[in-house]
């Protein structure tokens, strides 16, 4: 592992798109993880935020996020896969990877697994001829699916080669030990068939209701290291690094604090979570050489 391996997303640094880029790349970061509306709610427009991407040099692992999307039926479904497309043409403008799609909260989804795989199936088809890979994620106040053992056997169900599970350390942890989660079951995942990893903690050990776990995942997160679920962490890591997965990490860390910091500070903290990811990996860690004096 090295600083290659990690990227932040944008969630977690404040000021404008021009000012989370420069603090991303100033870190020694290469690749970002963008939001949707870094470029589409730019105040000079659209264009003017795939230049700033562009001229930062930094690659595009994501977009976040696609929300609510599959086990919708007739006028929903129908609005859902023409926001997806939007979407897919979003990641294509900008060199984004992956188009990232978290589990349903509607009230209106079917918990019906085979329709959920048939959506999820249909939006990597349409993915394929644009060669991005979509990145399949179970929050963990999902409706229907909340835990990564369901995502992954749906993806399976979906049987495409460009879809993948997302794992979001937060949702993973936040579930431990309260809905039979079973953090074993991360052993069972291929390597390949894992399209994304998303890392943070928090600071304290359980989030028992459904709007604790909203709170503390928008408000409270910090970066690996700086929490109270190192031990699992590490161990999830290593059970990541162990399956043969050897594509992106994002810190994803919403945090208020953190949105009151200068961007620089934040990114610096980011990099030395980088460093502490990197030490706990079965691979290589971060040579001497690029730690911070």
């Amino acid at each position: 592992m090295n600083l290659a391996d990690f990227s932040l997303d944008t969630i977690t640094l404040a000021g404008s798109l021009e000012s989370k880029l420069d603090a991303a790349a100033g870190a020694g970061f290469s690749q970002i993880t963008l939001w949707a509306k870094d470029l589409v709610g730019h105040p000079d427009g659209y264009e003017a935020a795939l230049n700033e991407v562009r001229l930062s040099g930094l690659r595009v692992n994501a977009i976040q996020v696609m929300r609510d999307y599959e086990g919708l039926s007739g006028p929903l479904h129908r609005y859902k896969i023409e926001t997806v497309k939007t979407m897919l043409r979003l990641c294509e403008s900008v060199g984004a990877e992956r188009l990232l799609i978290c589990s349903s909260t509607s009230a209106h989804a079917s918990g019906d697994i085979d329709h959920i795989a048939a959506d999820l199936r249909k939006v990597a088809m349409l993915a394929t001829p644009l060669g991005i890979r979509v990145g399949y994620e179970a929050l963990s106040w999902g409706r229907h699916v909340s835990d990564f053992e369901l995502s992954w056997a749906i993806v399976q169900r979906a049987d495409r080669a460009n879809l993948g599970v997302c794992i979001d350390s937060f949702h993973l942890l936040a579930n431990c030990g309260l809905n039979g989660t079973n953090f074993d079951a991360l052993a069972t995942i291929p390597g390949e068939r894992i399209a994304f990893v998303q890392l943070s903690d928090f600071l304290w050990k359980a989030v028992r209701t459904p709007e604790e776990r909203i709170e503390t995942a928008r408000h409270l997160r910090v970066f690996p290291g700086e929490g109270v679920h190192s031990a699992e962490l590490s161990r999830m890591i290593r059970m990541i690094d162990q399956s043969g997965y050897r594509g992106d990490w994002s810190f994803e860390v919403f945090n208020d604090d953190y949105v009151q910091m200068p961007g620089e500070a934040v990114a610096a903290r980011a990099r030395d979570a980088a460093m502490w990811v990197a030490s706990q990996s079965t691979r290589r860690s971060l040579p001497r050489t690029m730690i911070r004096q």
